[in-house]
């Protein structure tokens, strides 16, 4: 038994100096310059197809500017001819739409009027139409131009002097509709004697001036003047 503790002994430390020598020769001959050199040379001898798949897209894709100058001239002449089709279209659509926006000949005929106001008589009222509209023209007398201007500011509801809505004392032009719901009123009724709306009771004055009623404004004066001594171009 100790012939056998004895060989063992003896034959352990070899077995192990035996093992350690292999594997520093190992050790040494990868990490020796050679190796490396050897390795680096193998790498530089593939070509580049045997590494793995490659993507050519980009050589086969790329538009060389310089090569090819006559593919980036198309290209430009392409740019250029789409945006002209687009600019041209946007001018047309403007015009178009300006153009629809003009007032027609027959509406142009309409935007003035002229009337003659010799025939009227003194304390008498006529209706004209002007845009579809209707017109009072009243002749006053001197006894209403008199009422009407002695009227107090603090009696009015929308405060307008006699005098501001006159181009003469003795002609007072207004629309023909009433400023609470449109209706037409009826010349020489009411409370003072210019206009009444039968529709809700709204009471105006020889001046067109709102005196009763729910009206809120007065009758609205049109923007006319006087081409003769008998002569007003309404608008």
């Amino acid at each position: 038994m100790n012939v056998f503790r004895l060989g063992a002994s003896r034959l352990v430390p070899s077995v192990t100096r035996s093992v350690t020598g292999s594997l520093s020769r190992q050790t040494g001959a990868f990490s020796s310059p050679s190796f490396f050199s050897s390795v680096a040379t193998n790498n530089q001898q593939q070509s580049l197809h045997e590494l793995g798949s490659v993507d050519h897209s980009y050589t086969s894709d790329r538009i060389d500017k310089v090569a090819e100058p006559e593919r980036r001239a198309f290209t430009y002449l392409m740019l250029s001819g789409v945006r002209f089709a687009y600019a041209s279209t946007a001018r047309v659509l403007v015009v178009k739409f300006v153009s629809s926006m003009s007032a027609s000949a027959d509406v142009l005929a309409l935007a003035s009027a002229e009337f003659d106001l010799g025939d009227i008589d003194p304390g008498k009222t006529i209706t004209v139409k002007w845009r579809g509209k209707p017109v009072f023209i009243r002749h006053r007398t001197p006894a209403e131009i008199a009422v009407e201007s002695s009227v107090p500011m603090a009696h009015l509801r929308d405060q307008e002097a006699d005098d501001e809505r006159v181009h003469k004392p003795e002609w007072l032009v207004v629309l023909g509709i009433c400023t609470h719901l449109g209706c037409v009123p009826i010349s020489g009724a009411g409370d003072f004697n210019g206009w009444f709306c039968p529709c809700h009771g709204s009471h105006y004055d020889v001046s067109g001036r709102i005196r009763k009623g729910p009206a809120p404004l007065n009758l609205e004066v049109p923007p006319y003047k006087f081409t003769e001594d008998t002569k007003i171009l309404i608008g």
